[in-house]
């Protein structure tokens, strides 16, 4: 079966010939597994032969001026198209370190909002008419990329400190945000999907949670931030595709209202966050997509995940709806060979 024809089966509850097996190795990741074997270049996915997901991207950014403000050997600093000032390490697989945020009020945003144009070249054409045709030949499943949301305003634009403040003190200004950047990405994509490209899924970040709990309540979720997820599901379905979601963190609190929305799938299932894969089966897998629950901090010692895998694989997969991933993504600590034996436990244990 293709990527495509096992993801559908998935969506759809039903036995595929084996689950499908997708993830995000680190930059670090790949040149570690070509050091060890792996054909330099190569598509780490046709390397051992697991399924190809591709997600359509568009640019709702303010496009403030990006710039560099500082450089040296182990970092430089810049200004971003959020508005936001970053400080980028140098050292693989390192994370930024937001310094400064311009959109912080409401009058910066208004500014900001007037920069968030709808024209044509936010949309990636060429990308689209050279790659398309393939993608489809090939059976690749095509995710359509919105971002909006509490993530993208605390992460991108606001800082989560002056997001958390704002939610609590001007849930307007909040509110208008997230309506802003869900209207630009429903204008775009409706302009892709019209001009011909179809995809099989929206998917988009809402990183709601951390270590044990979530930023906000469950009242909370409900009054600010479901409503927006609500209306992106119904895009899609309006579209006769799907909604998938990616938040970390631990939001089991939030699962009831985010299946109340419609939501067709769920990932990453962060277990070190507090996560339970195999509860959310018992309770919602007749209705919620299952994308990931198995523990990354466990790749880089084979035995202990190969163990996890075959404890967990053979109750996600039951009567479809898994889709098998680390509950994040793959860290540098992942030997080659290592890999090779998770992906061999996950076709095993994934078979139907």
């Amino acid at each position: 079966m293709t990527t495509y024809e096992r993801f559908k089966r998935m969506y759809e509850h039903k036995e595929a010939d084996r689950i499908p097996i997708i993830d995000s190795p680190w930059e670090g990741t790949i040149r570690r597994w070509e050091k060890e074997g792996m054909p330099k270049g190569m598509d780490w996915c046709d390397y051992f032969d697991v399924d190809k997901i591709v997600s359509i991207g568009v640019d709702i950014t303010p496009r403030f001026e990006r710039k560099i403000l500082e450089e040296n050997d182990r970092y430089y600093i810049e200004t971003s198209s959020w508005g936001v000032t970053m400080k980028h390490f140098k050292e693989a697989d390192s994370t930024p370190e937001m310094l400064d945020f311009k959109v912080v009020d409401a009058d910066e945003w208004e500014k900001a909002k007037t920069r968030m144009t709808l024209s044509d070249d936010r949309i990636p054409w060429d990308t689209l008419k050279n790659n398309y045709d393939r993608w489809r030949a090939e059976g690749q499943w095509i995710s359509a990329g919105f971002w909006f949301g509490f993530d993208v305003t605390h992460s991108w634009m606001m800082g989560t400190e002056n997001t958390l403040i704002a939610m609590m003190e001007e849930p307007e200004l909040v509110t208008d945000m997230f309506d802003t950047y869900l209207n630009r990405c429903e204008t775009l994509f409706s302009r892709i999907w019209d001009a011909g490209y179809r995809f099989d899924e929206v998917s988009w970040p809402d990183d709601m949670g951390y270590k044990g709990t979530t930023f906000f309540s469950p009242a909370m979720y409900r009054e600010m931030v479901k409503p927006f997820h609500a209306r992106a599901v119904k895009w899609a379905h309006d579209h006769g595709i799907y909604a998938r979601l990616h938040s970390c963190g631990n939001i089991m609190d939030l699962v009831p209202d985010i299946v109340d929305t419609g939501m067709d799938a769920l990932n990453p299932l962060e277990v070190k966050a507090g996560m339970d894969a195999l509860k959310l089966k018992r309770e919602y897998g007749d209705k919620l997509v299952l994308h990931g629950g198995i523990n990354a901090l466990y790749w880089k010692d084979a035995d202990r995940i190969v163990a996890e895998i075959n404890e967990k694989v053979p109750v996600l997969k039951e009567n479809g709806g898994y889709i098998f991933s680390s509950d994040h993504s793959i860290p540098n600590d992942v030997s080659l060979e290592n890999m090779k034996r998770i992906v061999a436990a996950a076709k095993e244990a994934g078979k139907y």
